[in-house]
């Protein structure tokens, strides 16, 4: 049996965004240096999701990370342009990251090397990231 409520639905639901407190992790020391949020909080959300290998970690949700499978082996133009498309996809979840800019490879032996400016509701991220094609 539901408990009895007087929730009116005729008007519609209200989402209001929550704020993107986090703990924020020193890259020099590797400690917890507090909470913070804003720009700094969406700093460290971009490195995380990077960084992190997607359906590869049970922690994370299978819509968290990028997917860096099936770029090895493949020609460096086309690896380039398929991990552009696949950090961008790997943003679209995070509703304060707006697209990203910018984006410039290299590559070198079996590296391939990738900068970007990541735009958010707080102001632009720059990234970067490596991969080993082989």
């Amino acid at each position: 049996m539901l408990p009895k409520s007087n929730i009116d639905l005729a008007n519609g639901i209200v989402f209001q965004d929550q704020p993107s407190l986090t703990w924020i992790a020193d890259p020099v020391t590797n400690r917890l240096r507090g909470r913070g949020g804003g720009w700094e909080a969406i700093r460290q959300a971009v490195e995380v999701i990077v960084n992190v290998e997607r359906f590869k970690w049970q922690i994370y949700t299978p819509n968290f990370g990028t997917d860096y499978d099936g770029l090895l082996g493949t020609e460096p133009g086309y690896a380039a342009s398929e991990l552009q498309r696949r950090l961008e996809d790997a943003f679209l979840p995070d509703n304060r990251i707006l697209g990203i800019k910018d984006f410039i490879w290299s590559f070198e032996d079996t590296s391939l090397s990738a900068a970007f400016t990541v735009l958010t509701v707080f102001g632009d991220v720059p990234g970067s990231m490596e991969v080993t094609l082989t």
